[in-house]
């Protein structure tokens, strides 16, 4: 039987196949993902912990910690803190270690928090700066205000507790 494709045919056919049978996988794989609900869902944020470090001493300054979970779809970025307890606009911050070993803040502009997942902040990571309009107390539960690059802003309470410890 002879075959029904002129030969000059053949090798342009064979060389479009595989481009065209992976873009046809690929698009199969974005329509299940879809089918699922996660093409471009957005972000579901939660703030799920906040705790806040008791200043010591003379140091104006102290850190608070919180724990974002985001059951969305899509990325989104912490941009700001805000808090009517504080003297001065909290900060978020990343610590960092010098070549000399000595621990610093760096100012950070913002924060992922995928999808799937979130962020916890430790005092070894991100963190956010505050520095407060009075002498907090232990137990003492002082308000914040999260927003968000594209989730509604979230405001939570966050429990002050001795450094190291965490809210029972």
């Amino acid at each position: 039987m002879k075959n029904p494709l002129p030969t000059r045919l053949r090798a342009p056919l064979a060389a479009v196949a595989s481009p065209v049978l992976a873009s046809g996988v690929a698009l199969a794989g974005l329509g299940a993902w879809t089918t699922n609900g996660n093409a471009g869902s957005p972000p579901r944020l939660a703030v799920v912990e906040g705790h806040v470090f008791l200043r010591l001493g003379a140091t104006p300054e102290t850190a608070a910690f919180f724990t974002i979970t985001n059951t969305g779809g899509s990325t989104d970025r912490l941009v700001s803190v805000t808090s009517p307890r504080t003297a001065v606009r909290p900060e978020l911050s990343r610590h960092r270690m010098s070549d000399s070993r000595a621990a610093y803040r760096e100012p950070a502009a913002s924060a992922a928090i995928p999808p799937g997942d979130g962020l916890t902040m430790t005092p070894h990571g991100m963190d956010v700066t505050v520095r407060p309009d009075d002498d907090w107390r232990e137990g003492e539960r002082i308000p914040f205000t999260l927003r968000f690059e594209r989730a509604d802003p979230v405001t939570v309470l966050a429990t002050v507790v001795r450094p190291g410890e965490n809210p029972a």
